[in-house]
């Protein structure tokens, strides 16, 4: 899957394309530090998310797993 990064800086919107994930993320962690705003991934279905949501989403802490009863 293609995704986009997008972001808006002082002479408009720039684009970047990418074929993997976490390249795009990389990207758009970098455009936020040097800071672009309005950045986002947008992925080939066009469903847009910001790279602090997604960052969370894939490394972010997981759920508890539920205890097991005891027997």
């Amino acid at each position: 899957m293609n995704y986009t990064v997008t972001a808006r800086c002082a002479v408009g919107r720039r684009d970047h394309r990418h074929a993997t994930l976490l390249s795009a993320l990389d990207q758009a962690m970098s455009l936020s530090a040097a800071g672009l705003a309005d950045v986002a991934i947008v992925d080939g279905d066009g469903r847009s998310v910001t790279p602090s949501v997604l960052y969370r989403s894939l490394f972010g802490p997981r759920p508890a797993a539920p205890a097991k009863e005891a027997a």
